[in-house]
């Protein structure tokens, strides 16, 4: 577990380089907002939360299960995850547009963001 990181993930860092191969400039890991969103697109006044499905419960993805050990952990741990998702996403809203990329999206169709900022 310690060798998980939390920036500059690879689905991260393929948003970002196709972001930046199709002109957008952006800033990472902004502290100063809520949630500390991936990538920050001030012109655009976007963010984008770049998921693991596992950590953040894609809904619907095979990458999303829950460990069968220590169930009652993971279930505090995961579930705190996506309520803490939802109240940062809830209060970016208000005068963001909030990008939610899913890790096993990246990998099947890069050029989601892209569209999804078009």
């Amino acid at each position: 577990m310690s060798r998980l990181r939390s920036k500059n993930t690879k689905p991260e860092v393929m948003v970002r380089s196709l972001l930046h191969r199709l002109g957008y400039r952006f800033r990472k890991n902004q502290k100063g907002l809520p949630g500390t969103p991936d990538i920050v697109l001030r012109k655009y006044k976007t963010v984008v939360f770049v998921h693991g499905c596992f950590w953040h419960q894609h809904p619907g993805c095979v990458e999303a299960s829950r460990p069968k050990s220590k169930k009652d952990f993971w279930d505090r741990k995961l579930d705190g995850n996506v309520a803490r998702d939802k109240k940062h996403c809830a209060t970016l809203e208000k005068n963001w547009k909030v990008l939610r990329v899913w890790e096993c999206e990246v990998e099947k169709d890069p050029l989601k963001v892209a569209r999804a900022l078009d």
